[in-house]
């Protein structure tokens, strides 16, 4: 079992999601996030005054998976996910050392799903 973080660009989101479900990926959890790279960040006047934002919106997708679903995971994430430019996002994977489906206490693969 691995749990597959992958922090992508907002407007990338649906892209990925329709990725994921031509993956028979089907359940994630979404968060907004805060970050910077390789970017930098940018700058901005506002007001006549020049501001520099360094910590740019960012999407976090989180997937726990069996592990014979990683490698089509990711596929599906880059293939949604790729401009080619920078910032177009990270994917991590890390190992899942267990996993409870609360209604009915299964473990393990099973509850994954």
């Amino acid at each position: 079992m691995k749990l597959i973080i992958a922090y992508i660009q907002p407007e990338k989101l649906n892209d990925v999601k329709q990725a994921l479900y031509a993956a028979e990926v089907y359940k994630m959890s979404v968060t907004n996030a805060l970050g910077c790279g390789q970017q930098r960040g940018y700058h901005e006047s506002y007001r006549g005054v020049d501001i520099e934002v360094n910590l740019l919106k960012k999407v976090r997708v989180e997937i726990a998976v069996n592990d014979n679903f990683v490698r089509p995971t990711v596929d599906a994430i880059i293939k949604g996910a790729r401009t080619g430019n920078i910032g177009d996002g990270k994917i991590f994977i890390l190992p899942l050392e267990e996993c409870i489906r609360i209604r009915t206490g299964e473990t393990g693969r099973e509850a994954i799903g």
